[in-house]
């Protein structure tokens, strides 16, 4: 698992900067695209992909362990969906 504190680092010794201030540009691109999700805008990172809200709609679903049938609110999800790019990466 990498961490934002293992990019920071990466980031640190790539850029000659201090882990701090690499950590403080991680946490602020993190900042920003949770910003953008909550106000409802998509945010596309060239190369990289997208992230934006799907909004869930209500759901009947069952209590695995009642059988019970329940209701789930509706709800927004936040999904990414890789680029061409980072696909052929992936896969190539």
């Amino acid at each position: 698992m990498t961490t934002t504190a293992d990019i920071a680092d990466k980031i640190a010794a790539e850029q000659s900067l201090t882990k701090a201030q690499a950590k403080t540009i991680v946490d602020s691109v993190f900042k920003q695209i949770a910003e953008a999700a909550k106000a409802g805008t998509e945010t596309n990172i060239a190369s990289f992909g997208k992230f934006k809200i799907k909004d869930m709609p209500e759901r009947e679903a069952r209590n695995p362990s009642t059988g019970a049938t329940i209701k789930v609110a509706a709800s927004k999800k936040l999904t990414f969906t890789p680029a061409k790019a980072m696909k052929d990466a992936l896969n190539g």
